[in-house]
């Protein structure tokens, strides 16, 4: 696998070795994290991502040593230093050595790595999801304010309930019992040609991708709804579709059971923001060989 790391100051090929047993980030979490993309030459929304990672850490009480625009430098020539062709996923992350009394992260132990490697982006052959037993925390009961690595544990074993019944995906609910998001990303559905989304309430990371595409379906012409998403308007969609960084925007071809399949509008979305990712090119454009 192709990878870089950047801690300390330096660039490394091989995962530098950070932390200990002792460290307060391996035992209480104080740890987070942004993911962004760089599909090919071009890395979509990456000043937004790094500004999340900032506002992340100082949500977590941490005192972040890079501001947003440092971020983005290190990650752009860390991405000219792979093959243009490459498929990267780049993580930005600060953590926190030492606590103030039992739990509290110590703000002037904070430190930052970065990594950049190797992450083909999945093709857009569908998925299947299933509601989970498993619910996003409110505002009040979890730092949802941040892209905290704590947030993930419960969402894994969303997807692990999942898989055990027979779908790829979990779909998680909010502490009122509506729709919040797909375990690992934002979920949109369409009905009779309009998009609904899950408004953002606090309970899950509203994500830069899930916004990107919102305001250029928006700037198509396709209404869209934030609105209050039930259970049940799962089972009545025409299509269901995800968006995050990982694999940006994905069909959803099997809800709770039932098989859909890839419409027109999640092809819509997709079209719509792989074009405009152009716009964030840094390298030269290389021939996919996926395209021919």
């Amino acid at each position: 696998m192709a990878a870089l790391f950047w801690h300390d100051g330096a660039w490394h090929e091989e995962e530098p070795k950070i932390i200990g047993p002792m460290d307060h980030c391996f035992w209480l979490a104080s740890v987070i994290f942004d993911g962004a993309r760089a599909i090919r030459g071009t890395v979509p929304d990456l000043d937004l991502h790094c500004a999340r990672c900032v506002r992340s850490a100082e949500a977590m009480l941490m005192a972040p040593t890079m501001t947003a625009g440092e971020i983005e430098a290190l990650c752009r020539e860390g991405v000219t230093r792979l093959p243009p062709d490459a498929e990267l996923y780049i993580r930005p992350m600060f953590f926190v050595r030492r606590g103030l009394g039992a739990s509290q992260p110590d703000p002037a132990s904070t430190e930052f790595i970065l990594s950049i490697y190797d992450a083909p982006m999945p093709p857009p052959i569908g998925f299947s999801a299933i509601v989970a037993p498993f619910r996003r925390p409110a505002a009040d009961m979890a730092p949802t304010d941040a892209k905290a690595a704590a947030l993930y544990p419960n969402g894994a074993r969303a997807v692990a309930w999942a898989k055990r019944n027979g779908h790829d995906m979990a779909v998680m609910l909010d502490e009122a019992g509506n729709v919040a998001e797909f375990a690992a990303s934002n979920l949109m559905l369409v009905k009779d040609g309009v998009v609904y989304t899950p408004k953002a309430n606090g309970t899950f990371l509203a994500g830069i991708t899930r916004d990107r595409v919102l305001g250029l379906l928006r700037g198509a012409g396709r209404e869209v709804r934030e609105t209050i998403v039930t259970p049940a308007m799962l089972d009545d969609a025409d299509e269901v579709f995800s968006t995050g960084n990982y694999g940006k925007v994905q069909p959803c071809t099997r809800v709770n059971g039932r098989d859909m399949q890839p419409g027109p509008v999640a092809a819509e979305a997709r079209r719509l923001y792989f074009d405009w990712a152009e716009t964030s090119r840094i390298l030269p454009a290389v021939a996919d060989p996926r395209a021919a």
